[in-house]
């Protein structure tokens, strides 16, 4: 407050009195108290209204009180999480339920957790984006798209600033990474789930270092394929090179068949040549054997052994033939002897 002037030009206090000279008074604390308290009935009310006043004052108190509570509570829903700032300071993260802060000390972020984002790669004009070296040199466009999720409330919504963009720049990072290493007939057919386990376990561990608070739930590769002003002639040589493993595949096919087919045979005869080998040695054996066997009995008696000799000889060579031998003059033998007629009953 500025210092008043007299009419007759001498300064006067903030309180409307002069300086304190000459034994003059402050001003009276107690009545300005009282004019200030009159001027707050008047705002409310005055004279016979003062009870009036006092209730419209607990209403407006009331109804502050009730807009503030109703602003202190939150709901968290299933798939939400509540993380909870104190002057800017992270205090902690709420689980579903009903819950109170002080706004506005408190401020309250809920994402929803549980729903699984989507991001699409090289689905847009920009041949950059999804044009990547092979592994044997070769170009190739890839189109994928990536699945995500939150995994921590606090470190995904404060330590990355462009979440979507982050993630996309790191999953392009990765899929080169990983495409560089095969050859261009492998990405297109047999490789395609290796890779997309591969390039996401790459984008887990580049995000978990960022502390970005993400978790990747799947990598899809959707279209794989040559640039469009070479597919023809990639198609060619696709198709050549099936040939080429066509024919390999026959061959290889037809050594299959003969080459079991003749170690086979070469083990049969080798165990046919083995038996044989072994009947001679237990046959010229057992002839030893016989032989001297034959030779001690000759030793002990030469005639007996000798005769025994020439009978089992001759019967072995006479047994076979179709001779009749008679012994004698013929004494008591018919005439005739239907010999032939005999020998065929036999």
């Amino acid at each position: 407050m500025s210092w008043q002037n007299n009419n007759d030009g001498k300064d006067r206090g903030p309180w409307g009195s002069g300086p304190g000279k000459g034994g003059q008074e402050p001003p009276d604390i107690d009545e300005l108290i009282r004019k200030g308290q009159d001027k707050f009935r008047n705002i409310f009310g005055d004279g016979g209204s003062t009870g009036s006043g006092r209730g419209m004052f607990m209403l407006i108190i009331g109804l502050f009180i009730a807009g503030y509570l109703y602003t202190a509570f939150y709901k968290i829903q299933p798939d939400e999480a509540g993380v909870v700032l104190r002057f800017g300071k992270y205090i902690e993260t709420k689980g579903t339920g009903l819950h109170f802060h002080f706004p506005p000390m408190d401020k309250v972020y809920i994402p929803k957790v549980t729903a699984v984002n989507k991001i699409d790669v090289g689905f847009s004009g920009d041949k950059k984006e999804r044009q990547m070296l092979t592994g044997n040199e070769n170009i190739v466009d890839v189109q994928y798209s990536i699945l995500w999720r939150i995994k921590d409330p606090a470190r995904f919504l404060f330590n990355l600033e462009q979440k979507e963009q982050s993630i996309k720049s790191v999953s392009e990072s990765a899929m080169r990474e990983v495409v560089a290493k095969n050859p261009i007939q492998q990405i297109m057919t047999s490789e395609r789930l290796g890779i997309e386990i591969e390039v996401r376990g790459i984008m887990q561990n580049v995000l978990d270092s960022y502390e970005a608070g993400i978790e990747i739930t799947q990598v899809k590769m959707d279209t794989v394929s040559p640039p469009a002003q070479v597919s023809e002639a990639f198609n060619d040589v696709q198709k050549a090179e099936a040939d080429r493993d066509k024919t390999i595949n026959e061959a290889k096919k037809y050594q299959n068949k003969i080459v079991p087919t003749a170690r086979g045979q070469a083990e049969q005869m080798n165990q046919q040549a083995e038996a044989y080998k072994a009947e001679a040695i237990t046959k010229a054996q057992g002839e030893s054997a016989r032989f001297l066997s034959v030779y001690n009995q000759y030793k002990l008696a030469k005639d007996v052994t000798r005769r025994r000799m020439y009978l089992e000889t001759m019967e072995r060579i006479l047994g076979n033939t179709d001779k009749v031998i008679l012994e004698g003059n013929g004494n008591g033998v018919l005439p005739y002897l239907p010999l032939p007629e005999i020998k065929k009953q036999k």
